[in-house]
């Protein structure tokens, strides 16, 4: 169920990184740093085995 969430979460953040919106252009790092740190925290659960 986690797994499942966090996979979603992450290809929402994938696509909103994308600044192809006009909208989007001063959005700057946000949404990249915080994929980043989700990627980093699924890698931890990874290797943890909690996922």
């Amino acid at each position: 169920m986690l797994g499942t969430v966090l996979l979603i979460i992450l290809i929402l953040l994938l696509v909103g990184a994308i600044p192809a919106w006009p909208y989007s252009a001063n959005w700057g790092y946000g949404p990249s740093g915080i994929l980043g740190v989700l990627l980093v925290v699924l890698l931890v659960l990874l290797l943890m085995g909690r996922i």
